[in-house]
């Protein structure tokens, strides 16, 4: 790998948590020059940073002037809460039919529950969204169906994004989403796959502002 691709890698993937984590929020206006200083590099590899995410629709690049960071889409939240839950609610009947991959999976949750606990109590908001998305997917590994697994790997960027604006607008939702993931481990572990989708149905929508439409 050559030094100019490792430095457009690392610039990739710095801009893109930025993004992720919400510190660089939809409708930001961003310079090459802005990265380059905050990362110690020249413009180039930032340059290059920026197109990918460009392609990849993260960004939209304007000449002279700079990137803006796309905003989420509207209807994007409820389209992605929708195709979280078709996956999860599947995973959790799969689990609740297997007494031995409900114990193991329990254990996983409440592994994470623990360090989301203490995420919580250092504020670290980012860190935190990533263990919210981990929580998910733990129960849609133990689904085991990798094409489903796969397709909500490809949701995980766009969640991560979508709870770091929630936790921005809200910061005290920190502590109803711990207690929400309390309550939704409690129920893979009675097997009650009925009461976990009606559950997670709600938690998605309060933690991303849908019940009336959208994000606020």
């Amino acid at each position: 790998m050559s030094k100019l691709y490792s430095a457009a890698e690392l610039a990739y993937r710095e801009v893109k948590e930025l993004i992720l984590s919400g510190e660089l929020p939809g409708g930001e206006l961003i310079s090459e020059g802005e990265i380059a200083t905050r990362m110690g590099s020249s413009r180039t590899p930032v340059r290059e940073a920026f197109l990918r995410l460009e392609a990849e629709g993260w960004m939209r690049l304007y000449p002279k002037r700079g990137a803006l960071i796309v905003p989420v889409a509207e209807g994007e939240a409820e389209h992605v809460v929708d195709a979280r839950l078709l996956i999860e609610v599947h995973a959790a009947q799969v689990v609740a039919a297997s007494p031995r991959t409900r114990e193991a999976l329990v254990a996983a949750l409440r592994a994470n529950l623990e360090e989301q606990r203490d995420t919580a109590a250092q504020g670290d908001a980012a860190r935190f969204s990533t263990l919210d998305a981990d929580f998910h997917r733990a129960l849609v590994r133990a689904g085991g169906n990798p094409l489903l697994e796969s397709f909500y790997d490809g949701l995980r960027e766009r969640q991560r994004r979508m709870t770091a604006h929630s936790l921005a607008r809200d910061p005290d939702q920190i502590t109803k989403i711990v207690d929400d993931h309390t309550r939704l481990a409690d129920l893979i572990e009675a097997g009650d796959a009925e009461g976990f989708a009606s559950a997670v149905g709600r938690h998605m929508r309060e933690v991303h502002s849908l019940g009336n439409g959208g994000i606020r």
